[in-house]
């Protein structure tokens, strides 16, 4: 049986339906749809059909399309625009971290709040830049001044680092023996390199070719 809801001229098996073709990655045949839904084929076609009558008929920002052998959600064309302006703007946005910078992040987490020398000494190189760059992408904040000789800026991690990794708060972070045991076993020490081969620097980041 499909229930109507009268406010919303849609059933629930027509809501149940919507919600799968949103989330779903690729088309799904209506065999499909019936077979998770428990339903024949014939209601789940006539529930689909209703579906996209209705969502044509309220101006639904989505619409639905039957492709490659099944239905998807799909954009509405008049607002294409209007994505094509978001997926731009979420393009010029989107955070790309270098290894070094991923690093100084994980030693800011872990003993936050900390000074830039503080981060220095556990890293052992200096990250004055990349701690800029952390700042600039919102991943970090400055959270006031240490008490003592120079009065050194304090640095935290923001709620975009928490959404970045998916966390609801700090104390969501695995621990340091979590760590541990998720690290591979350590590798055989690579054997001496011969005169003249090249050898990799750097500090974690981009290293940097050189020859002895």
């Amino acid at each position: 049986m499909c229930s109507y809801t009268v406010s919303e001229g849609i059933s629930d098996t027509g809501r149940r339906i919507q919600a799968i073709l949103f989330v779903a990655g690729t088309p799904v045949a209506a065999a499909e749809l019936a077979e998770v839904l428990s339903l024949p084929l014939s209601i789940i076609s006539g529930e689909i059909r209703r579906l996209g009558d209705f969502l044509r008929r309220t101006g639904s920002g989505l619409l639905l399309q039957e492709t490659a052998g099944g239905w998807r959600m799909v954009t509405a064309e008049d607002v294409a625009d209007t994505v094509s302006l978001f997926r731009d703007t979420a393009q010029t946005q989107k955070i790309r971290l270098s290894r070094a910078a991923v690093e100084t992040l994980a030693v800011i987490a872990y003993n936050q709040p900390v000074t830039r020398s503080e981060v220095e000494d556990i890293r052992g190189v200096r990250c004055e830049r990349v701690i800029e760059t952390l700042l600039s992408h919102g991943m970090i904040r400055i959270a006031g001044r240490k008490k003592g000789t120079g009065s050194p800026l304090l640095y935290r991690t923001t709620d975009l680092f928490l959404e970045t990794f998916g966390l609801s708060s700090i104390s969501e972070l695995p621990t340091l023996e979590e760590l541990q045991e998720l690290a591979p076993p350590p590798e055989e020490k690579p054997r001496k390199e011969s005169a003249g081969q090249p050898k990799e620097i750097g500090d974690g980041g981009e290293g940097m070719i050189c020859r002895e």
